[in-house]
């Protein structure tokens, strides 16, 4: 029988993966748990990975070159996210290991919650809450609709569409900026950055992290933005100069954040940030829903089918280097699974 390793933690398992995926998981093989209640350290890793043919691994569980050099009996790792990158692609490819991503089913989780953080801001929910649960008195502050007002989108992807749609649905109007996007949507502007920041009462940060968006938000583009206009991150930390925001906020360049991401372990923001009294913060729960969670995992559960089942698995990210698929039933060689 196939052996399968799982990498989440109990905690993760629940909120990442799911009970239903994982009674499917365990009917395609021999499913081992992480045994710590933690992320494990490499070498635990290994450790408890050995003997078995696929990891089934979650978004923070890293795999280097060591990783794959230590796993000689590793046929496939399946990441249950699309961010890759904490596996090293080219060392598995040298092994012969095939390694697979989960395609995005968070779209309408983050982009709600996007709208939701920019009800907060405006509405200053989370601070009237807080002033409350303190037995203070909050503050009386004039709101802000969000009819009539113009939502900036930086990145449009899955995300940024649905986000869209969901802003020209409140009335609000869209502009983009994202180069490498076709804008089809005559509701929606396409825009240059420099657009989007000047003229938007909120902006969004939805662009991938890769080189050229590192620190895409610095103090040259906070100084761009309206003061009373709200940022918003529900990308990923990299993309943000976190200094550069609390000075903007500090000086009042722009009048609030939200921020779901962070530079912080595992993604989380910043202590320092998120603790800003205009910064509302979330620990990295845009995507936790129990749709979008169970579209990843059920994404790695047919990966692992297809595998069992002889046939090369939606999603693989090197396919052509994977020379170990022949050791899994119905794998005869690596070039009829890769043809299947």
């Amino acid at each position: 029988m196939t052996r399968i390793y799982l990498t989440h933690t109990p905690d993760a398992l629940k909120n990442y993966y799911g009970a239903r995926a994982l009674a499917q998981l365990r009917a395609l093989g021999d499913v081992t748990l992480n045994p710590h209640g933690r992320l494990l350290t490499l070498d635990e890793f290994v450790d408890v990975a050995a003997g078995h043919d696929i990891v089934v691994a979650s978004r923070d569980a890293a795999a280097p070159a060591a990783f794959f050099e230590r796993l000689p009996d590793l046929v496939a790792i399946c990441r249950v996210a699309v961010d890759i990158r904490n596996i090293d692609v080219e060392a598995a490819s040298r092994h012969g290991v095939l390694v697979t991503r989960a395609t995005p089913g968070f779209d309408t989780s983050v982009a709600e919650w996007v709208v939701g953080a920019m009800i907060d801001l405006s509405r200053g929910l989370s601070a009237s809450a807080a002033a409350y649960w303190q037995q203070r008195a909050p503050a009386i502050a004039m709101g802000r609709e969000l009819r009539a007002s113009t939502l900036g989108i930086v990145g449009y992807g899955f995300i940024g569409r649905r986000l869209a749609r969901l802003a020209r649905a409140l009335d609000m109007s869209v502009r983009v900026y994202d180069p490498h996007a076709t804008i089809d949507d005559t509701d929606v502007e396409a825009a240059s950055f420099d657009d989007v920041l000047v003229h938007s009462d909120y902006v969004v940060c939805l662009a991938p992290a890769v080189p050229e968006t590192a620190n895409l938000f610095g103090r040259a583009a906070f100084a761009r933005m309206q003061p009373e206009a709200f940022f918003i991150n529900a990308s990923r930390g990299e993309l943000v100069d976190d200094d550069a925001l609390i000075d903007a906020l500090d000086r009042s360049v722009i009048k609030g954040a939200a921020i779901d991401v962070g530079r912080a372990t595992d993604q989380m923001p910043a202590a320092v940030l998120a603790a800003h009294p205009k910064v509302v913060a979330t620990p990295h729960v845009g995507g936790l829903t129990p749709p979008a969670i169970e579209h990843q995992a059920m994404d790695t559960v047919e990966q692992v089918r297809a595998l069992v089942e002889g046939r090369l698995p939606a999603h693989a990210v090197n396919a052509e280097h994977a020379t170990r698929l022949a050791r899994l039933t119905g794998f005869s060689n690596t070039a009829q699974g890769a043809r299947q």
